[in-house]
């Protein structure tokens, strides 16, 4: 019975990013740890992976700076008690889907959490590592690249920064606009939106600003600009494509593609020179 009573009971939960819910095919990136203790379930520890490459091989449109910045937000929760069944749910409803989380790994043990959690991430976030054979960036990723390529040309991509929403939503709001800077009256932001990649994006894009766009005019005093770059050449006759290039418009999201960030760089170098 002595021996019992020193054993800690430990759970663990992997999480996992699913794509295609269809497929069902996912790729293990974080583990959390729980302990049942006397006062009741403590989250003790979470890991996350240091490699988003099986991820991306997986997805290559994976914003992987949105699931690494889940990482924190799990993290203010270590040490507290919690509902097991609302934080895990809370996830899930924050990521639509893209982010699950298995079924509990108990586990009894004399070793000490910290040792525990260290061997699942290793045997569940590092487990059958293939080396992703190069791609070329495509999707938000590649417009992303262009627009930092643009900004760092005109000398500027340093004076930009990643401007987060959590000040103008809810605490532990992970979304960021790539890049933004003040001047004037003005919230100058920018956001790479990929529209051949996922329509659901552009349109989650469109119905956040409309909510996020009068507190930040509020909260700042400045009257946010949110222009999202899209792909060359899109067909708008298409409804797949109109549609949520519309339902930007409609929250008051200017559009812009890849072929003018060129002239747009060189506008907000002038700008910020001034």
């Amino acid at each position: 019975m002595g021996v019992m009573a020193d054993k800690r009971q430990l759970e663990f939960f992997l999480l996992r990013y699913v794509p295609d819910a269809v497929k069902g095919e996912f790729v293990n990136f974080g583990v959390m740890e729980i302990e049942n203790g006397p006062n009741g379930p403590g989250l003790v520890d979470v890991r996350f992976t240091r490699d988003w490459g099986r991820v991306l091989s997986l997805d290559p449109q994976a914003d992987v700076e949105v699931l690494a910045a889940l990482q924190k937000e799990i993290q203010q929760e270590v040490g507290r008690k919690i509902d097991e069944l609302t934080l895990l749910k809370k996830m899930e409803d924050s990521f639509s889907g893209l982010v699950q989380v298995s079924l509990v790994m108990p586990a009894l043990t004399e070793k000490t959490a910290a040792v525990e959690i260290a061997e699942v991430a290793k045997t569940f976030l590092q487990t059958a590592k293939v080396e992703p054979r190069p791609k070329p960036p495509a999707g938000r990723q590649k417009i992303l690249m262009t627009m930092r390529s643009e900004f760092k040309r005109v000398g500027v991509l340093e004076l930009l920064t990643p401007v987060p929403v959590e000040p103008y939503t809810r605490a532990g709001d992970p979304f960021k606009f790539d890049f933004g800077y003040r001047v004037g009256g003005e919230i100058k932001l920018f956001h790479a939106v990929s529209i051949e990649a996922s329509v659901d994006s552009a349109v989650t894009l469109a119905l956040r600003y409309s909510k996020i766009e009068p507190t930040m005019a509020q909260l700042t005093g400045a009257a946010p600009m949110l222009t999202a770059v899209v792909e060359d050449g899109l067909d708008r006759s298409r409804s797949e494509v109109g549609f949520p290039l519309e339902m930007m418009e409609e929250s008051r999201i200017r559009l812009a593609t890849t072929g003018e960030m060129r002239g747009i760089a060189e506008l907000v170098a002038t700008e910020l020179r001034a």
